[in-house]
């Protein structure tokens, strides 16, 4: 509709497998697949419900009569029970089993629980993708010296590929947690209205074994090992403050690469990919803006503020459930999803096509090697003679006056010429030239990404070689 408002995370941003997540066909295809798992559930158990009611409510799992739903929860206030009403509508023999026993969370936190789970192994996909190309990338850049900065000033030479290595690890951290995080992934169960069992216990005529039975059935019939041990009426919502911390940790590593891309692309050393009828800017048409980076720089930072969001639900909830979690889970979980999403994919397809442009690289290197090779020339006059204290005094002269000349007068880095005319030294410019190979100066660098590649990564990378996606198309 273009007079009302749209999420540009759904406009713009997200995947369409995504999207589909948090659609409401997944919820509620979810809520009756759950409904027909514990008729089915109960019905082997000994409860007077018959295959033909279960095999009416199968029927309709997909088709879902939301002109019915919605009218109803107009009336009634309560989507759960309008959702109920609908699917009986369409199911008149099963009508007076579906829910029974359950309460709403039943269906509302099972559900939510499968479709965070599903959500995650997306993302865990998508970290493992980039990861996969930022390592090709690492590996074919290992040996290229680059000039290296903290606090953003020159600093010594690292490589372009052991640089990639520090957002591989970021990432790395990342899929750690995600992996972690789905394999603790359990169900609410049916739980009741305060997590005692006790409407469940009335069904089964007090048989306890039979009521953990239910329970074990439906979290199979759903695809998962159990439930949780205990709860109150709904899920811990602990668990929503947990994933959306994996989440911000995503957008972090995420947002660090951006910036460093975009540092990068100031410099002109490497650019994030642009199209050919790119525009870059409305009033200066030379421009090549790292919009990419920028955007996800952007919705990074939407996602880490909006994970305090489950982080203070969790801590605000009263006793066994209150329900000012809902209308802010409805908002915070999917919209986390739905951005770390489309950060993914702004990430895979600016990683696919970095541009490096290695006689930038090279130049500005070789403009601060004067200053970073100091201490090896001073060495190398030791070893002829010279007295070290009063080699680094002149060295310190002759540094502050490059340095001076380089900033006050636009000049030339003349420190070597300067080292080299000074007789203290005793070296000629040739032997100078000679100690300043940038590839003198990247200490284990190539040897620290090649290592941490093939023992770290690819290791890691072997579990998903048939999951790893490298469509790195976005929307915009």
């Amino acid at each position: 509709m273009k007079n009302s408002y749209n999420s540009p995370l759904s406009s713009r941003y997200a995947s369409k497998e995504m999207l589909y997540l948090f659609s409401e066909d997944m919820k509620f295809i979810t809520w009756r697949k759950l409904w027909v798992a514990l008729a089915e559930s109960e019905m082997e158990l000994g409860i007077d419900i018959k295959e033909e009611q279960v095999n009416e409510m199968k029927k309709y799992v997909n088709n879902i009569n939301y002109d019915v739903a919605q009218a109803k929860e107009k009336e009634v206030k309560h989507d759960v029970m309008a959702h109920v009403y609908a699917y009986g509508k369409q199911c008149p023999l099963a009508m007076p089993i579906i829910h029974l026993g359950a309460t709403s969370c039943y269906v509302g936190d099972n559900a939510e629980i499968i479709i965070m789970d599903s959500a995650l192994k997306i993302i865990e996909n998508k970290v493992a993708s980039i990861i996969k190309t930022l390592s090709e990338f690492a590996m074919k850049y290992k040996d290229m010296p680059t000039l290296a900065f903290t606090h953003f000033q020159p600093a010594q030479p690292t490589t372009v590929g052991k640089r990639a290595t520090l957002w591989i690890q970021d990432l790395m951290m990342d899929l750690e947690d995600i992996r972690y995080r789905i394999s603790k992934i359990k169900l609410l169960g049916c739980k009741g209205t305060t997590g005692t069992q006790a409407s469940f216990l009335k069904l089964f005529e007090g048989d306890k074994n039979k009521v953990k039975l239910l329970e074990s059935k439906i979290a199979s019939k759903m695809g998962y090992k159990s439930c949780v041990d205990v709860s109150g009426q709904t899920y811990s919502r602990k668990i929503d403050s947990q994933i959306l911390s994996i989440l911000s940790g995503i957008a972090q590593s995420c947002a660090k690469f951006s910036n460093d891309i975009r540092l990068l692309q100031h410099l002109k050393e490497i650019e994030e990919p642009f199209a050919k009828n790119q525009i870059g800017s409305s009033a200066m048409a030379y421009k090549r803006n790292p919009m990419k980076c920028e955007r996800i720089a952007a919705l990074a930072r939407f996602v880490i503020i909006n994970s305090i969001n489950p982080s203070i639900t969790a801590s605000t909830q009263w006793f066994e459930r209150t329900l000012d979690d809902s209308a802010n889970k409805r908002i915070s979980t999917s919209e986390a999803f739905l951005a770390v999403d489309a950060i993914l994919n702004l990430y895979l397809n600016v990683a696919s096509g970095l541009v490096v442009y290695p006689k930038v690289i090279e130049k500005h290197l070789i403009e601060e090697m004067p200053f970073m090779c100091t201490e090896n020339i001073m060495m190398n006059a030791v070893k002829k003679g010279g007295n070290r204290q009063e080699l680094h005094e002149h060295i310190r002269i002759h540094s502050m006056e490059a340095s001076k000349l380089i900033k006050q007068d636009g000049k030339e880095n003349d420190l070597l010429n300067r080292i080299a005319y000074d007789p203290i030294f005793n070296m000629s410019i040739d032997e100078i030239n000679n100690i300043i190979s940038p590839n003198e100066y990247i200490g284990l660098a190539p040897e620290q990404t090649e290592e941490y590649i093939l023992n770290t990564v690819n290791p890691m990378l072997e579990f998903y070689k048939d999951k790893i996606s490298l469509n790195n198309q976005v929307n915009i």
